[in-house]
């Protein structure tokens, strides 16, 4: 049996279906939410409420490209000199972390972000062809979402129908449901590349800074760098909410320890060796 299928809803009926749904219980309070909000279309004080971007934005894959090439050739840079290693040997070990690292980490980004588009891509193809061999069905399953959200099951229909109008904002709404993505908002695997290999280069370029202006002594870098580790931890803090000196703090102590394993590492090989 043919599932039944709500009529459309015309405009006097349709408002007096919105209608409806705000004299429901509960109504005037979300409705009070939604005015405090500053909702368009409603009457009352605007008033200002934001939320920090929980995903962190162009700042978190930055400041965290930074870190691991802090960490990586902290820990590479102890290591080698640890082995009681020459400044220029050290200086070379650097600089050969530092660009091997950044283009890992280019290649593993483009290639990540590469094949999470294509995917997305491919799934968008698959909408966009249901939506055209079967239009009611694809109505259905959009007021069924908004059914399941709490919204009156004649109004989501009409909803619905309105959204599939526009295939393009038919094609959106679906990805957006289904999906969880913004056809439009989708990152670039070049971009992501880029920053990834200038991130990693900025944070692996501090812990050789010392020895590639004459410094002979291991604890320049060392200072530096952690320096730089508790700076990144610290503007990590804004994504987190965590306290400043907490994020810096831990992210230093993480470097000392990885640092300080690698030292031990070269110490113990360098004798080996030797």
């Amino acid at each position: 049996m043919a599932p039944l299928v709500a009529p459309p809803l015309c405009g006097s009926e349709a408002e007096a279906a919105v209608m409806e749904q705000e004299a429901a219980p509960g109504a005037e309070e979300r409705t009070g939410r939604l005015r405090r909000s500053g909702h368009p279309g409603r009457s009352g004080p605007d008033i200002n409420h934001t939320h920090r971007d929980v995903s962190g934005g162009w700042l978190r894959p930055t400041v965290f490209g930074a870190m691991d090439g802090l960490v990586s050739n902290l820990g590479l840079v102890a290591g080698v000199a640890g082995s009681s290693a020459s400044s220029q040997t050290i200086a070379v070990s650097g600089l050969a972390g530092l660009v091997a690292g950044a283009f890992s980490m280019a290649a593993g980004e483009y290639t990540s972000v590469a094949s999470q588009r294509e995917l997305v891509q491919a799934e968008l193809e698959v909408e966009r062809g249901e939506l055209r061999r079967h239009p009611e069905e694809e109505v259905r399953e959009l007021a069924a979402v908004y059914e399941s959200r709490g919204v009156e099951r004649r109004l989501a229909m009409e909803v619905a129908r309105q959204l599939h109008r526009d295939p393009e904002q038919a094609l959106e709404t679906h990805a957006r449901e289904e999906l969880g993505v913004d056809p439009s908002g989708l990152p670039s695997p070049m971009v992501a590349a880029v920053s990834s290999f200038l991130s990693f280069s900025a944070g692996a370029i501090l812990p050789v800074l010392p020895y590639l202006v004459g410094a002979t002594s291991l604890w320049y870098a060392v200072v530096l760098a952690l320096a730089g580790l508790f700076a990144c931890g610290a503007v990590v803090a804004r994504v987190t909410a965590r306290q400043w000196w907490f994020s810096g703090l831990r992210q230093l102590a993480l470097g000392a320890a990885a640092a300080a394993v690698t030292y031990g590492l070269g110490v113990a090989f360098g004798t080996a060796v030797g």
